[in-house]
């Protein structure tokens, strides 16, 4: 557990920032009144996403490897932080979607039928569900998470000199 304390620490603080994204979105409109908006809006939250793991790694490689850090005990470490976010992310939603905004489902299939996205009540609410969400945000999570990882270290990795 020791050896995980940063990605623990930076897993409860990313679910927090989850948490206040989408009472941002909320308390915005873009789950009721500016929901045409919020299919865009909502990809903004790839910046904050992206700066938590910049800070979670740079934290990895100066508290826990003392500024000498490889591409490969970084991207360990933000596989690791990419689990713990996933699987959090269920309860992630759940507090969202039963707490923070229980209005958006409803909203968004209602939207999406007025729009002509989809032609039925069944098609909109098989997609717009809590189940559907969830299965999409352990995919995308661990994804995305790994993909960011990848990208950052490259960056953030010690770089030997010759």
């Amino acid at each position: 557990m020791k050896n995980y304390k940063v990605e623990i620490k930076w897993t409860i603080l990313f679910v927090i920032m989850s948490v206040l994204w989408m009472l941002i979105e909320k308390l915005s409109g873009l789950h009721s009144t500016h929901i045409d908006k919020h299919m865009y809006l909502t990809n903004l939250f790839a910046i904050p996403a992206i700066i938590f793991y910049v800070l979670a790694l740079r934290d990895k490689k100066k508290n826990f490897y003392r500024g000498e850090m490889s591409y490969k005990q970084g991207v360990i470490s933000g596989i690791i932080l990419s689990v713990l976010i996933t699987l959090i992310s269920p309860l992630t939603q759940w507090i969202t979607s039963y707490i923070i905004t229980p209005e958006y489902f409803p909203n968004v299939i209602k939207y999406s039928l007025e729009t002509g996205y989809y032609n039925t009540l069944e098609e909109a609410e098989s997609f717009f569900n809590y189940k559907n969400y969830v299965i999409q945000g352990l995919i995308w999570t661990l994804a995305l998470g790994v993909v960011t990882t990848l990208i950052v270290m490259i960056f953030l990795r010690t770089k030997k000199n010759k």
